[in-house]
């Protein structure tokens, strides 16, 4: 690979994990409202089932592209 190449899949890498870390806690947020609520809605329920799906996804995507946290700390 080039070094153009490189840099822009760092840069996609890189953007994959913050997403991750983003989705990760809209999830953990909409899942603790939901704990919370004496009677949670079905709304509520699929808001967080959609916000756990993303984040599994975007698991997989990192774990397929072989990426890691720790590689990119900043």
């Amino acid at each position: 690979m080039g070094r153009k190449k490189k840099k822009q899949k760092r840069e996609v890498d890189e953007l994959l994990l913050d997403a991750i870390f983003s989705i990760e806690h809209e999830w953990k947020q909409i899942k603790s409202i939901v704990n919370q609520s004496i009677e949670p809605t079905f709304d509520g329920k699929s808001t967080e089932k959609i916000a756990q799906s993303k984040y599994l996804f975007l698991l997989r995507e990192a774990k397929h592209r072989k990426i890691s946290a720790v590689r990119y700390s900043k």
